[in-house]
Order: structure tokens, then sequence, then C-alpha cells
């Protein structure tokens, strides 16, 4: 793991240079390294004190399971970080995630030690009969600092076939899917980041929002890996990160794409304090073009990256323009468009995207779940839908966001971007319908504080959204029905549930306009 290499060269030829900076305090790279001796002899300590711990998955090779779930992004990413130079395999929980899929994923993967300050957590685990430990952030530090530090075992380099690393593809609309990333994995996931997202030795990188992201974590990761320095933030606040980006000297800000909006609206109210941001770097989501159109307009000096990727395979690719839908493909990466039998499709058409790359895991965790990430010619997919045109990559969509009427595809993705210039939110989506097979239907969000498509009383005008969909689409891709809900469904993270949207659609729930 380049993480440990790096710490430990910075924390000698640079010792005060800072790691990790969040509201919670600050590390520099030798109070990192330093510290992290008597973090692992605190946890190794727990674990060895179990009578009778959890047995780990057997794609840990036995190493014991320390996971966090906490709030704060600083405590977070110390201890990932803290940990990276010893054996012992991490995870991150995020703590809004149900109760059930908590529990779910600690007594399926064998997590052994949980630093947690939710007794709710720990009720339920003694309730399912695990036979860990839960511990809370307070209780944790004080344990590291009863350790004498001369009796610790010191960080160093460890094997690249040792798994580093826990994470979760999902754990808001279904049961978490768990996968490991060994060191080597990382490693490779670096050396493509650093060639592409320049998160260069020295800079300072702002990574607001739970460390439980991948993104997020990615970013604590790679800042470390490359000697910068990592800004944490437990959510986005517009009205402070200004003052941290001056006061910080920040340079580059990695977030979701609602978190790039954020950051134009509050550049525009107070200019000023963004101008030292030279690139920001987006992903997780659809970039919309008028996000990228907004930092443009108000910030004109800073450049925005949104790259694709998933957390199990690694970064693919990225886009530079537009809405980042069209994604140029990173030289190291190999990209198939596939039908549902395996075979290789012609470009334009849309079906299943799979990827060879170095940095993808080698599976799900046993009991996790059934699905195969990767196959035995060594391309994975996590089931994203796009076309190939060419050289570039459209994204369509999960498999979820693909319809099938009349015959024709449509991705419904593609139909929710062709409504961006009206206030409010949309979701497209597939209903039953005896002759086409499914039809797409609009669902509409409304904001009642402006115009563009809302009328008067709130309620949004059919002929209008009908009238600039005709405009905007081809004809397959015209919804044919329009309905109003006052809230659309979405994950902790803000996304929009496009299933349970349809729930509520089909049970008469939402208004048909």
């Amino acid at each position: 793991m380049p993480i440990t290499a790096r710490i430990l060269e910075v924390a000698v030829v640079d010792p005060d240079r800072l790691a990790i900076v969040g509201g919670d305090g600050q590390l520099t790279y030798s109070q990192l390294a330093e510290g992290s001796r008597t973090m692992f002899a605190a946890v190794d300590a727990l674990h060895g004190a179990q009578t009778d711990p959890p047995n780990p998955a057997p794609e840990t090779h036995g190493i014991p399971i320390t996971a966090v779930s906490l709030t704060s992004a600083f405590e977070t990413s110390r201890i990932i970080a803290g940990l990276a130079g010893f054996r012992a395999l991490s995870a991150t929980i995020d703590p809004r995630w149900p109760l059930s899929h908590q529990v779910g994923v600690i007594t399926t993967t064998g997590i052994g030690l949980v630093i947690s300050d939710s007794t709710h957590l720990a009720e339920a685990l003694a309730a399912a009969g695990w036979t860990g430990t839960v511990i809370t952030a307070a209780d944790f530090q004080a344990r590291e600092a009863a350790v004498d530090p001369a009796d610790t075992t010191p960080p160093t380099v460890r094997e690249a076939s040792e798994p580093f690393l826990m994470l979760f593809s999902s754990g808001t609309t279904s049961n978490p899917k768990a996968f490991i990333k060994t060191r080597q994995q990382y490693r490779d996931n670096v050396a493509v980041s650093s060639a592409h997202l320049e998160p260069f030795a020295g800079v300072a990188t702002l990574a607001p929002g739970p460390v439980s992201y991948s993104l997020t974590l990615y970013a604590v990761v790679e800042s470390l890996a490359t000697g910068g320095s990592v800004h944490v933030a437990d959510d986005f606040d517009p009205f402070t990160m200004g003052s941290r980006i001056t006061g910080e000297a920040i340079t580059r800000i990695v977030a979701v794409p609602a978190v790039v909006r954020a950051i134009a609206e509050a550049a525009r109210r107070t200019p000023a304090r963004f101008h030292g941001l030279d690139l920001v770097v987006t992903g997780g989501a659809n970039l919309p073009a008028s996000i990228r159109s907004a930092l443009a307009e108000v910030l004109p000096d800073t450049r925005l990256i949104s790259y694709y990727g998933a957390a199990e395979i690694g970064f693919i690719g990225d886009s530079r323009d537009g809405d980042g839908t069209w994604i140029s493909i990173y030289d190291t990466i190999g990209v198939e468009v596939r039908d549902g039998s395996g075979a290789r499709l012609p470009d334009g058409e849309i079906g299943t995207v799979w990827i060879s790359a170095a940095a993808c895991s080698d599976g799900y965790v046993t009991g996790t779940t059934d699905a195969q990430l990767r196959f035995p010619d060594g391309w994975a997919t996590v089931g994203d839908q796009g076309r190939i045109e060419n050289g570039l990559l459209q994204l369509a969509g999960r498999a979820g966001d693909i319809a099938i009427t009349g015959g024709h595809k449509v991705s419904l993705p593609e139909v929710e971007r062709a409504f961006e210039g009206f206030d409010g939110e949309v979701c497209a989506v597939a209903l039953p319908d005896d002759g086409l097979g499914s039809i797409v239907a609009l669902v509409i969000e409304p904001d009642s504080d402006s115009g563009g498509g809302v009328g008067t009383s709130g309620t949004p005008d059919k002929a209008e959204l009908l009238a600039h969909a005709r405009s905007e689409l081809a004809p397959q891709f015209v919804p044919r029905r329009f309905y109003m809900l006052d809230r659309l469904p979405r994950t902790v993270g803000g996304k929009i549930r496009r299933h349970e949207t349809v729930d509520l659609v089909m049970s008469g729930k939402a208004q048909r306009l």
C-alpha cells in the first residue's frame, strides 16, 4: 500500500507537513506515523481480549476486521490511515444506514471490532448474538493514550497481496455487498488516479462528506499515498467552506455533483474566497451540464473533471466537458459493451459495460451476495449500461435504468437530462403496458417557489413539459405520462430511488397530470 510508504517517507523529510485536517483536529505526517503505533496496539489488544471472536470471512485471509462507524470524518480518516501500516483489515460503515444493514454486514463478514458511538448498534449486535467488541471513540482514544509507545511495533510497508480494506457497494436500497481491496489493488488504483486526477505531493485536497462513501474514502487514501494533505468535513456547509478554502490554502476538491453545485452557488456570493481553487474532481453520480456551466461562469479558472468508476473496479475514465455522460477511457483500462449472453455488441448499441482493470477486486465477500463481480476471463461488471461510439463510452445508467418500450431501449437518465432546465427534480420511470411492454413516464417534484415548467399553483404545466420533451428527445424517449410527488424518495446520500418512485406511482400515491 503506497499510503504507508509515503507516510513514513514524508514523516522523515517533511515531518510538519499536514496529513489530515478536520473539524476535530489535525495531524502532521510525523504525528500520524508515530500515533499509528499506539493505535494498532490498542486495536490488537481489543481483538486479542475476545474469548470467542467472530470468524472473519475467508476472503480476509484470517486478518481480524476493525470497522469504524462514526460521524466524524477526521476520526474515521485517522483510524483508517493509522492502521494501514499493520496487519489489519479496516472497514467503514455508514452510521446512517438502516440498523438492520449495519448489523447484517458486521455479523455476516465476521467484523470483530466496531468503533461506534451508537448505543442502538451495540444493543442490536448483542441481541443478534454477535461476539465481537463495540467501543466508543472516546474510550478507544483513552486506550490509545494508555499504551506505552516504547512497547509498540512501528508501521511497515505490507505485502502486496494482503487484504487492506473491506468496502460496501450499497446500504440504502438493498443489502450491502461487501468486497475487499488488497494493497496491490489500491496501488494500481492510485497509479491511475495519479496519472489523471492530479493528487500531487503537497496539494491540499478538500473532501467533504462521510468517509464511508467510497469517493471520500479514496480521496483520503490517494492524498496520503502521494504526500498531499487531505482536509475532511462531516458534511458540506457552503457558508463556511469558502473560508476553509482560503484559510487552509485548498486548491483541489473531490466531491459529489451536488456539492459542486453548492460550491458554484457559494462562489457566486463570495467569489474572492474561491479564487485559489484550481481543480474540482467529481464522481459518484452523473454531472449535469448545468452544474459545469454554473461553476465555469463564476470560477472560469477552476477546472472540472467528472470521473467514472466503480468502487469494486476502480477508476475507469473521465469527462472534461458537457454533462459527463461521454467518457474518455484511461489508457490502462479495457472497456467492452456486451449483451445478456456476454457477446460483444456493435458500436452504438446499449448493453452492459464490462471492464478490465488491474485495480478490480477479486469478488464479493461470501455471504453478502450471490452476484458475481469478476468472471473467468478477468473482466468485471457492476451492471452499468452504456454504448461505445467513436472510442468514447456513453453511460446509460444501471440495468434498472433501461426501459424496453415498443422494442426500443430507452435510457431513463437520458430522459431526465432533457429536463435539467426545469426547476425542481424529476425521475423517469418505466411503467408496465400491455401493448408496448412498458411506457416511459416522468415523475416531478416541483419547486413551487419559481417558474420554469411550474404553474402558479405549484403544479407543473403538462403541455409545456410535453412540448419540451418532444423538442429535446427522440419519439420513443418522450414520456407518455406525467406525475407529481411532493417529495421523491431518496437514499441517505440524496440519490433518487427509482424503484420506490415506481411503487408510489403504481399505488396511486402520485398525482397524475
